[in-house]
């Protein structure tokens, strides 16, 4: 028994020792953190973009903004940028950088971030006395007590220039964010005129400055920072900053191949097929005419790495939740941007309040660049990711229901969709479109089947189909196609007056409207649905029988 005792406590050593040693290998995702100097000291993965940050620190213009969406990876790059211009040499042992950088200087280095200016002018000015008091201990100045905001930036700007014998660096990250709070909203004009009081001070402290970085998600141009500050280079566009932020084809297989093997392993996918589904969720932005590299949303990416599960990540985060302020009737236009073209003098130099809902999406994120010509650009959706969250952030507005009262709907319908269960999904899909066309008022002026088309192609969407409307053929227009991991679903709409079921079905069989994705590995299904011609809801439903 003693033997028996000391063999399984021989093993139970040596099984902690590999366990401990395993626990020392794992890799740590840097899973919501945004300190630079944290990621690069705690061992976390860190993407090497430091090359990119030195031609910009280096051979950018002095005064600088980068506009990205949400969860991007600005605040680290900011942070990047002061630990570079601070002289942190030690942080930046074996990236590109310590090729390129000879001469490490130490700048005063000013930061400020907005997203903690609240909502209102009063939420801002309390933000920035708490730094500028912090500044002002530094570099031991006593401000006059009945001194401006202004006053005593400029102050801080002039002292740590004189203190130093170096030129300033200002870094300003979400400069935006109290203005997308407060728009729509008495506080706004009020928070644009403590922008302009304050950071007019930068142009005019331009002797005293090395280098303005100021990072944001949507642009106010005529009624903020940009028309006190207006010797700006907009840097959004310019193809060699493209990958600044985000990660690419390349840095996910030179930095993430453990976990896509990981991830892999978990789900019983092959390395492939894990990549190309987080290509379909999460890849697919682009930022630059002249540079079309494909751009992951780094936030999901990494999530996705990290739990080794496909989700919205992004969406849930907050992304989707100033979506009503800046777009009027949402439910009814997101079709319109599945393929939508905007003058290029628009999307790169307009104001947000006055752009068009186009480019309030572009610029946080919903839409991203698929083209350019001489006429402009063409804009769609990214990713599954964020298409599947725009339909479900709309669809309770669309049929005019609490979304706790349609979620247990929509996920009946997605499982009985996804297994071809279809008596039980036309029951769900009942219930979700009853009396939608006709108590929705919005949609008045719209005929019925195009009422209908709307919602349900709207449902599927949410609930993570692919779906394309009206797809076009050289013999006819299929209302609808809905594709899911098993089936493909062809599905002609009728009004009860106008044939109701049996004509949707013959029109799917005479015009051969499943005959093209017949070549697909997935049960091809040809669905004809009969609808009330008032509006009451989904009356009847049949399978398509070829002949």
């Amino acid at each position: 028994k003693t033997k028996i005792r000391e063999y399984f406590v021989s093993l139970h050593k040596i099984y902690m020792e590999e366990k401990n040693m395993a626990n020392i290998k794992r890799r740590r995702l840097p899973v919501g953190v945004q300190s630079f100097k944290k990621i690069r000291e705690e061992g976390y993965v860190y993407v090497d973009k430091t090359d990119i940050v030195w031609e910009l620190a280096n051979y950018g213009d002095q005064y600088n903004y980068l506009s990205r969406p949400r969860r991007f990876g600005k605040s680290v790059l900011v942070d990047t940028l002061e630990a570079y211009f601070r002289g942190r040499k030690e942080l930046f042992e074996g990236l590109k950088i310590m090729d390129m950088e000879d001469d490490w200087k130490q700048y005063p280095v000013i930061r400020l971030d907005m997203s903690r200016g609240g909502a209102s002018a009063e939420g801002i000015r309390s933000y920035l006395n708490l730094c500028f008091k912090s500044y002002e201990q530094k570099y031991a100045i006593t401000p006059d007590p009945t001194a401006q905001l202004a006053d005593r930036f400029d102050a801080i700007i002039t002292t740590a220039y004189q203190q130093t014998g170096m030129q300033v660096v200002v870094l300003i990250d979400e400069y935006d964010s109290p203005l997308q709070h407060s728009w729509k909203t008495p506080e706004h004009e009020e928070c644009t005129n403590v922008y302009r009081n304050v950071f007019a001070i930068l142009k005019a402290d331009d002797e005293y400055e090395r280098f303005v970085f100021i990072t944001g998600i949507t642009k106010f141009t005529q009624i903020s920072l940009f028309s006190a500050l207006n010797n700006l280079t907009n840097i959004s566009f310019l193809p060699q900053y493209a990958p600044l932020c985000g990660i690419t084809e390349e840095e996910i297989s030179g930095n993430f191949m453990p976990e896509l093997e990981k991830m892999a392993e978990v789900n019983g996918w092959t390395l492939q097929q894990t990549h190309d589904k987080l290509k379909e969720y999460y890849d697919g932005y682009h930022f630059s005419r002249n540079n079309m590299v494909d751009i992951y949303n780094p936030f999901s990416l990494i999530n996705a790495l990290n739990s080794k599960n496909l989700a919205n990540f992004w969406a849930a985060s907050g992304a989707t939740s100033r979506l009503p302020k800046f777009i009027t009737n949402a439910e009814l236009s997101l079709g319109d941007f599945e393929n939508c073209r905007v003058l290029r003098n628009i999307l790169e130099t307009s104001d947000v309040t006055g752009g068009g809902p186009a480019l309030f999406l572009y610029q946080s994120g919903y839409l991203t660049i698929k083209d350019s010509d001489e006429f402009g650009y063409v804009l769609g959706f990214p990713n599954e990711e964020v298409k599947q969250a725009l339909y479900e952030t709309v669809l309770p507005a669309l049929t005019m229901r609490e979304m706790g009262d349609i979620q247990s709907l929509q996920a009946n319908l997605y499982m009985q969709l996804g297994t071809g269960q279809l008596p039980d999904a036309m029951k769900s899909l009942k219930a979700l479109v009853a009396d939608v066309p006709y108590s929705n008022k919005k949609m008045a002026s719209m005929d019925m089947e195009e009422r209908y088309r709307l919602v349900i192609s709207t449902i599927f969407n949410a609930i993570g189909l692919k779906v394309e409307v009206e797809h076009m053929l050289s013999t006819g227009r299929i209302d609808i196609v809905a594709t899911t991991s098993r089936y493909i679903y062809v599905i002609e709409l009728k009004l009860r007056n106008n044939g109701g079921k049996e004509a949707a079905v013959r029109q799917i069989i005479d015009c051969r409207y499943m005959e093209p994705f017949k070549a697909d590995r997935r049960e091809v299904i040809g669905l004809g649905i009969e609808l009330d011609e008032d509006g009451k809801g989904l009356i009847d439903w049949k399978v398509a029988e070829e002949e």
